[in-house]
């Protein structure tokens, strides 16, 4: 016999028979069962009643309604309360009040939906503090369970900071006040922002209630944008621009702070009504002027790196928070208008010369041309008159043609000095912007930093030789190349061309001639000062049918002096007296009228 058993005993005066029969103290089994079911609640199926959490698993929940058996309900409708324990009480559906099995079944979903419209409203009404289950995340927001019913938490309701990870908030309960339903749709909108707005109102006014310029704060980085940042001082934001985050240049706020980074900044101002308030952090250190090398001056060499282009210079920052400029004209020696962008890039690493240094204004010009010795100190050494070389061509004008020699050094050939031949309207007609020209020094004007260069110089003048082939009269094959209103232009061999008026361009035929065709002229007309050469293809012919017409002329002349040869002689001496001797006749006479 055990130790549990050795000692108990039966009892003496147990009815076995009245418990075998299911009778006790002559009261009927029947009787019994209806004395116990009076003690249990009555329970309606599909009503809402309240029931008590026996105990809570991760699958499912106990809940007794005062029923004879207990209900069983999927944890997962308990999912929006993390907090649910045994002995809350808790709204349940009856379903069924004894399924097949005899079980109790109720839903607590149901009992929820069966009130939740009136909830919602009544919450609305009241601007109640409601409870939600955040299930999933959906297009602009997040989707609630609220009492039951999905409602939906736009992003910019979840908190007063900018929510950048919504999947953090999934599956979470929070605190919430319904803000808008829509009673036709059964559309309901709740907010979490405005819970903690209400309390953050408050600490704004305490914020702004006691800010004062050059204070400085302790605050939390909200938001980065191209402009600036905005850093929130609990409840209220502020503003640091672009420019009042380094002593430096900044092209990214990202370089220099983090979001939901902490940062001490200091207030530069705000308006009358603190709605803006200006912050600054790189007033948090000294200024990197106040830090710059004592010795430096004006002379010396600095190295720095591009930090912003223009067109009229570049921005170099030898260090943190000092810059120079070196002006467009301090990056070459040469005087042609250009943009910064044809010499420097923002990121270059360079070398320069300090200029100018105002260390009260914080300014500072700079150069480069000076690492470079200016050529024209020497010019005359590098570039005597009568010295050849070669250009480059930069631009026309209607006179001449604008060349660089090298970079600092230019030069005008005027159009007269581009041939000796051609005569040239327009430069653009005989060469182009940057082609390369031979050129000669013709003069050196140093002050002005120009030189006078000629083209047609490299070659002998050929006018010497031509003198002596175009004389006047003699007769040359050309082509008219260009009829103008005055006359034409005749191309001649070497390269030469002269010039014929209309009324030598007509031909034999008596038609005019016109541009292309190819026939003989006569020179009637060389200069050579004026490189000259003026043409008649007319006289051509025309002076050979006037020597012919001479000449039958004079043909027809020498019958006639023949005949007069043998005319036959006057014999009476009176008729033969000479013009002499009629003189001494009448001076004669003239005495003797006198009586001489």
């Amino acid at each position: 016999m055990s130790e549990l058993t050795k000692n108990v005993q039966p009892l003496e005066d147990f009815n076995w028979e009245e418990f075998e029969n299911g009778t006790v103290a002559n009261v009927s089994k029947e009787e019994l069962d209806k004395a116990y079911d009076e003690t249990l609640n009555k329970v309606s199926e599909h009503q809402v009643v309240d029931g008590k959490v026996i105990s809570v698993d991760k699958k499912e929940v106990v809940v007794n309604i005062g029923y004879k058996s207990d209900g069983i309900i999927p944890a997962s409708e308990f999912r929006y309360n993390p907090d649910l324990k045994a002995g809350d009480v808790v709204e349940v559906y009856v379903e069924n009040a004894e399924d097949k099995k005899g079980q109790l079944v109720l839903s607590h979903k149901k009992a929820r939906l069966s009130k939740s419209w009136e909830r919602v409203n009544a919450a609305l009404d009241n601007q109640e503090v409601i409870q939600g289950y955040i299930k999933c995340r959906t297009k602009g927001g997040m989707i609630v369970d609220v009492f039951g019913i999905e409602a939906f938490l736009p992003g910019s309701q979840i908190d007063v900071h900018p929510i950048r990870d919504y999947d953090q908030f999934v599956n979470k309960t929070m605190e919430f006040k319904v803000v808008k339903i829509n009673q036709e749709f059964r559309n309901v909108v709740v907010s979490h922002k405005a819970l903690i707005e209400a309390e953050l109102e408050a600490q704004k006014k305490e914020i702004i209630g006691k800010l004062e310029k050059g204070q400085i704060l302790e605050g939390t980085v909200k938001n980065i944008t191209s402009y600036g940042v905005f850093v929130d001082l609990g409840g209220v934001d502020g503003l640091i621009h672009i420019t009042d985050l380094s002593w430096g240049r900044v092209d990214d706020p990202h370089k220099v702070v983090e979001l939901d980074q902490k940062i001490n900044v200091v207030i530069l101002d705000f308006d009358d009504e603190k709605k803006r308030i200006a912050l600054g952090l790189k007033q948090l250190t000294p200024h990197p002027w106040d830090a710059l090398d004592q010795e430096l001056k004006v002379g010396d060499h600095v190295k720095g790196k591009v930090v912003v282009i223009a067109d009229y210079g570049a921005f170099v920052e030898i260090q943190p928070g000092v810059e120079g400029l070196i002006h467009v004209s301090e990056m070459s020696w040469s005087q042609h208008l250009r943009s910064a962008q044809e010499f420097l890039k923002v990121g270059d690493e360079v070398e320069a010369v300090v200029l100018t240094l105002d260390r009260d204004e914080r300014k500072m010009s700079l150069g480069i041309k000076q690492l470079k010795e200016d050529p024209w100190e020497a010019i005359e050494v590098k570039y005597p008159v009568g010295s050849k070389h070669t250009a480059k061509v930069r631009n026309f004008t209607n006179f001449g043609v604008f060349v660089e020699l090298e970079e600092g050094v230019d030069g005008l050939i005027h159009i007269s000095d581009l041939s000796w031949t051609k005569k040239v309207k327009h430069p653009s007609e005989f060469t182009q912007v940057g082609a390369e020209i031979d050129v000669i020094v013709l003069d050196i004007d140093k002050e002005n930093r120009r030189l006078s260069l000629g083209h047609k110089q490299l070659e002998d003048n050929p006018w010497d030789v031509f003198e002596e082939k175009y004389t006047v009269g003699s007769i040359h094959q050309g082509k008219i190349t260009e009829l103008l209103e005055k006359g034409a232009v005749v191309a001649l061999e070497d390269n030469v061309e002269g010039f014929a008026t209309p009324k030598h361009l007509v031909k034999e035929d008596g038609t005019q001639a016109a541009a292309g065709e190819e026939l003989p002229f006569k020179v009637i007309e060389f200069n050579k000062d004026s490189k000259r050469i003026i043409l008649s293809h007319s006289r051509t012919f025309e002076d050979a049918q006037r020597e012919e017409k001479k000449a039958a002329a004079a043909a027809a002349k020498k019958p006639r002096a023949a005949k007069k040869e043998e005319a036959p002689k006057i014999e009476n001496v009176a008729a033969s007296t000479t013009l002499g001797d009629i003189d001494v006749l009448a001076e004669l006479k003239a005495k003797m009228e006198k009586g001489e």
